[in-house]
């Protein structure tokens, strides 16, 4: 119950995933609009998905923001583990991020 930005949560489901994944959190800061940037990168350290989304929060619960699998040239990626880094940002610039992994089983 700071008053600095939190992050809690952090998950994607389903996890293992083959097709299409969602990814959640629960954030401290309910009534404040959030910039959400999740970068999705290979085991080797390679970035291969950003997405950048505007969230208001209504709530302390985001989510699903989804994702098909694919690179951000729109091809798929190959199976195996990822990173995924989400970062969350207030309109005065506080941010906080957290790491996760991820399984493709395509």
């Amino acid at each position: 119950e700071s008053p600095e930005l939190a992050l809690n949560y952090v998950l994607n489901y389903p996890n293992p995933f083959s097709s299409n994944t969602g990814f959640y959190f629960e954030h401290n800061q309910s009534g404040n609009q959030l910039k959400v940037m999740i970068q999705i990168y290979s085991v080797s350290g390679k970035l291969v998905k950003t997405i950048n989304t505007d969230v208001s929060a209504e709530n302390k619960r985001i989510g699903p923001i989804k994702w098909d699998g694919k690179d951000d040239f729109g091809d798929n990626i190959g199976r195996g583990v990822y990173i995924y880094k989400v970062k969350v940002q207030l309109g005065n610039g506080e941010s906080e991020e957290e790491l996760q992994k991820l399984v493709l089983i395509k």
